[in-house]
């Protein structure tokens, strides 16, 4: 192989085009680790997780909708913003719940994705009572399956 071969499939190819990350990727991966955090109990606005309860009903529907529900990212060439609405379980400490989920979105979306997270902004719209039941649930009972 002549020196020149080399230099042309080494080190460079890997700057030969661009990879571009689609909003949706992050707001995927950010949904995702934001669900694993403890005492989260649902991501979006009461209106939009029972929207998301009626689709997933739908045989056939793209159900992959709810994992972003509540998801919103920024995404730039090197850079990210997130922005997350939650619903906290009744009893946990809000301040650290979404001080683990703001950890467990960047270390998720840096790793996979490269890019710098910078920012995570979490709006925490509801807190799930013990006694209440789930949106979900509420439609358990509707005319249309």
């Amino acid at each position: 192989m002549s020196e020149n071969t080399q230099n042309q499939s080494g080190g460079e190819a890997a700057v030969r085009g661009k990879t571009t990350i689609d909003d949706g990727v992050v707001e995927k991966i950010a949904g995702l680790a934001a669900r694993d955090v403890y005492g989260v109990h649902a991501m979006g606005s009461g209106a939009a997780r029972t929207f998301g309860a009626m689709r997933d009903r739908v045989p056939g529907a793209n159900n992959s909708k709810s994992v972003t529900r509540g998801v919103k990212a920024e995404v730039g060439e090197k850079q990210a913003a997130i922005d997350l609405e939650i619903v906290v379980e009744y009893g946990e400490r809000i301040a650290e719940v979404a001080r683990n989920v703001r950890e467990n979105v960047v270390t998720a979306v840096e790793r996979m994705t490269g890019l710098e997270v910078v920012e995570v902004n979490i709006l925490v719209s509801d807190v799930k009572l013990p006694d209440e039941s789930d949106d979900e649930d509420d439609n358990a009972g509707s005319r249309v399956q």
